[in-house]
């Protein structure tokens, strides 16, 4: 198991009630449930440091960050009940505009309606960030790896908009805290069922960091939008991202060679530090998708990782089996 494993008790303070998903108002999945049962499952974790909102900056706009903070206050001053959900998006001829409603702030800055802003969400996902940052700077500091457990997820949030229960990419987060300690090109694995489409959209036009996904296909699933295989960077970025697709019921062996596609182009690429985004929800029983993995397959994926040798930060993205997730982690977190 991972020596460093790292988590804030503050992270389980975000707990909205419901989000809007397939046409109806369903019980929130991104539960504090998920970051007990890991725990339990890994024994605990040390508490991270606060390095302020600096890091956070670097990869996200300050009027977003702002946003996050403010919308509680908001919602609750225009008089509405329970937590903040977007309802119109602008989708065509986005620009920056003076808006004030709470209403039109929610639209601006998210990407669709399943990702509530509760009164907590900013403090638990700033905790978040700090544990990405946590293991980041332990693996800088000599680790081998080093664990985050982020709760809420990040890798669906871009610069400037939150959405699949994403509000601060951490994997983004952590990758460039490597950069500006030095290391001259990072590379990012992303090894959730779903695309992480905000991580591929902060680095998109980025040389010296490689993103690679392995997920379902978005012609089929979240986020539909992004993750698409002629998706590969732009301007500088060009050929600096990697989505790797796989249809729905995929087992070890399909997985594990999607995988090893990533993991050697990430090779050629020749990152002195890897953050992977590790998600759960590939597990057969997950109830939000529809992969076919077992909880000892994961401890096969990590050993691939690993042998490739590079320093390696391990930040927690999706997984909704509460009952499972505890060992799915822990089977993956084993090998390192």
């Amino acid at each position: 198991m991972i020596a460093r494993r790292f988590f804030s008790p503050r992270q389980l303070a975000h707990a909205p009630g419901q989000e809007l998903h397939n046409g109806g108002f369903t019980a929130y999945a991104e539960t504090p449930s998920r970051a007990a049962a890991i725990l339990r499952a890994i024994g605990g974790a040390e508490e991270p440091l606060d390095r302020g909102t600096a890091p956070i900056a670097t990869v996200h706009a300050a009027d977003y960050l702002h946003f996050l903070q403010d919308a509680p206050v908001l919602w609750r001053e225009a008089g509405r009940p329970g937590q903040a959900i977007p309802y119109a998006f602008p989708i065509v001829a986005r620009r920056p505009l003076r808006l004030d409603r709470v209403d039109a702030l929610l639209g601006r800055f998210s990407m669709d309606a399943t990702t509530p802003i509760a009164s907590a969400t900013w403090d638990a996902a700033y905790w978040s960030a700090q544990t990405a940052l946590a293991a980041t700077y332990a693996v800088l500091d000599g680790e081998r790896a080093a664990f985050a457990l982020s709760r809420p997820p990040g890798h669906h949030a871009g610069a400037d908009y939150c959405g699949g229960y994403c509000h601060l990419n951490v994997a983004a987060i952590a990758a460039q805290a490597a950069r500006d300690a030095g290391v001259e090109r990072v590379a990012i694995l992303d090894i959730d069922y779903h695309h992480g489409n905000g991580t591929q959209d902060i680095f998109w036009s980025r040389p010296d960091v490689f993103y690679a996904s392995v997920h379902a296909d978005p012609a089929t699933d979240y986020p539909f939008f992004w993750g698409h295989p002629d998706e590969h960077g732009g301007g500088a970025g060009e050929g600096a991202t990697l989505n790797l697709l796989l249809p729905h019921g995929t087992t070890l062996d399909p997985f594990r060679r999607a995988q090893a596609a990533a993991l050697d182009a990430i090779a050629r690429f020749d990152p002195g530090l890897l953050v992977v985004s590790f998600g759960a929800d590939t597990w057969r029983g997950d109830p939000i998708s529809h992969f076919a993995l077992e909880t000892p397959d994961y401890a096969v994926l990590a050993r691939d990782i690993a042998a490739c040798g590079w320093p390696t930060a391990i930040v927690m993205e999706g997984g909704y089996a509460v009952d499972a997730l505890g060992d799915n982690v822990a089977s993956f977190l084993s090998e390192f």
